[in-house]
């Protein structure tokens, strides 16, 4: 299959990365996961506007300075966690590991509205998935977003609930 990306210059790309058999290792290894965002980061200039991290997979929106490189960019997060972390499963052949599944989702963020659905569904996560109110999970940059009065502290009530629910943005 021919997979078409878009490359909309200064465009955010909001993506969802996820383990291969959804293998649930992504916060056992948190940190070595930080470590393959920062070495990336040396690497590639680009900025996260919004992240979450689950047992089994992340979402991200990023604004890289050049657009052709999120590709890079997700490969290389991909390929630093799995060398760094030490995570032994067997490689099903030369060039790729089963810690990750081999594609991964990307949608070129092009409105305001757009953006503002994804960071909410970015947020939403950890109740979708876990039922742990946003404010109680360590692993998004929610406080990030309440500090910056994006957010009220409690936010993800019945109602802001129903509305992200009708998305399905994995």
């Amino acid at each position: 299959m021919n997979y078409k990306r878009l490359f909309i210059p200064n465009s955010l790309i909001f993506i969802t990365v996820v383990t291969k058999n959804r293998k649930q290792i992504l916060i056992d290894n948190i940190e070595y996961l930080k470590t393959a965002f920062k070495l990336t980061k040396q690497k590639y200039s680009f900025d996260i506007i919004a992240i979450i991290i689950n047992k089994d997979h992340f979402h991200t929106i990023i604004k890289p300075q050049d657009i052709n490189s999120y590709p890079k960019i997700i490969g290389s997060i991909k390929s630093t966690f799995t060398k760094i972390s030490g995570i032994d499963y067997s490689k099903n052949n030369s060039r790729e590991s089963d810690i990750w599944q081999r594609r991964y989702w990307e949608h070129t963020i092009i409105t305001e509205e757009d953006l503002y659905r994804h960071i909410d569904y970015i947020h939403y996560n950890s109740v979708k998935h876990y039922g742990i109110a946003p404010k109680d999970w360590k692993f998004s940059s929610f406080d990030k977003f309440v500090i910056n009065g994006f957010y009220d502290k409690d936010w993800c009530n019945f109602d802001d609930k129903y509305n992200i629910e009708s998305l399905n943005l994995e």
